[in-house]
């Protein structure tokens, strides 16, 4: 197979050993009646799940349990495989500059309406962390090859402590969240230029601290923890763009108002719809075929719909769920869900590290489709 042949020379990086789990777990009740079933467990912290057409399934790691491998592919037994290469992994400490074929920090990873695999770099070693000068980008790789077909970099829009967080794609457009520096970035793809629109308006300024399980979150200094603009997701038509900062609340803006150069910063900001749902702390989101929107509630570990309306209904409530991440909606109607414990790491947890191996990706049937803008 040509997993195989391409993946043997990359076995060698350091990489905890994951294992295929067939056991079904049960979740409590309010709305679904499916189970919440485990599909692959790790001794790292993954915060990204992606998969293709074809079923191969690519994951990121935070690196906030250390660093090693930043994206995976998984393998049927889920043993992972640094990707594209051993080398674009190399952790950044033991690499003389990170400006190549190589990531400073991973955050986000997709496959995209094209079907080529997209990672955003954040391009800063975390949040409130500077920026490496030159590292924010966003790559495209093909997964067939492994091959990298094109490289955007974002340092026009980078300020000194930027950490670009997760992208969504519509039509000719990319568009970013900044969670070092708040603000969106608008990237157009066909001429790679890149603009950033309502930097520091309330709509990507966390207003609250980060909860979860049942209490504040706190940096490794003790103090509460606020995340920027984080999460995103652009409706089905390619209409709206729902954003908000990691503890809520989420907004919305038409993405006309966003494609357009011409619109001046304070015409943005005035067709921002602020608090267009008054949401939780979210770990991940995702979006369905007809304009649902699936958020991870961490702080009592459940996943809720909101409807194209605006109405809140609750999915599923499991105690596994600890900060559910990033989400991803494959073709058979599943939900993919990382549980990443991100809330028990040192930067999120006074310093301590807390983290319960065996670190677990679930999936729920949702009975739902993905996006037409999410993938091919």
């Amino acid at each position: 197979m040509r997993i195989a042949r391409n993946l043997t020379r990359a076995a060698g990086i350091a990489a905890a050993s994951l294992a295929l789990m067939i056991v079904q777990g049960c979740a409590t009740k309010p709305e679904s009646q499916d189970p919440l079933v485990p599909v692959f467990q790790g001794q790292r912290v993954w915060n990204g799940v992606t998969t293709t057409s074809e079923g191969r399934v690519f994951v990121s790691y935070s690196q906030a349990d250390g660093p090693g491998t930043q994206v995976a592919e998984l393998d049927a037994q889920g043993q992972p495989f640094p990707f594209p290469d051993a080398n674009w992994n190399i952790p950044l400490p033991s690499v003389a500059g990170p400006i190549g074929n190589g990531y400073v920090h991973v955050n986000a990873l997709r496959v995209g309406p094209d079907g080529k695999l997209w990672i955003v770099d954040a391009g800063a070693p975390g949040i409130g962390k500077a920026a490496v000068k030159g590292g924010a980008r966003l790559f495209q790789f093909d997964p067939q090859t492994r091959s990298l077909l094109r490289v955007y970099d974002l340092a026009p829009v980078v300020n000194p402590y930027s950490y670009m967080d997760d992208v969504r794609f519509n039509g000719p457009f990319a568009y970013l969240t900044d969670a070092g520096s708040p603000g969106l970035v608008v990237l157009d793809m066909r001429t790679g230029v890149a603009r950033r629109v309502l930097d520091s308006h309330p709509s990507v300024m966390a207003s609250r601290p980060l909860q979860a399980e049942g209490r504040t979150l706190k940096d490794a200094k003790g103090q509460p923890l606020y995340i920027h603009a984080d999460q995103l997701e652009v409706s089905p038509d390619g209409q709206w763009l729902y954003y908000q900062p990691a503890s809520g609340p989420m907004a919305r803006i038409a993405t006309r108002w966003l494609n357009d150069a011409t619109v001046s910063p304070k015409d943005v900001e005035s067709h921002v719809e602020l608090k267009w749902a008054n949401t939780p702390t979210t770990g991940g989101t995702a979006i369905d075929s007809q304009g649902n929107i699936y958020v991870s509630d961490t702080d009592k570990q459940r996943i809720l719909r909101i409807s194209p309306e605006g109405k809140q209904s609750v999915v599923i409530e499991d105690q596994r769920l600890v900060w559910a991440d990033a989400m991803w909606i494959d073709r058979a109607g599943y939900l993919w869900i990382p549980a990443s414990q991100q809330s028990r790491t040192p930067d999120f947890n006074g310093g301590k590290m807390e983290v319960r191996n065996p670190v677990v990706i679930y999936k729920l049937q949702i009975h739902a489709q993905p996006s037409p803008l999410d993938q091919p």
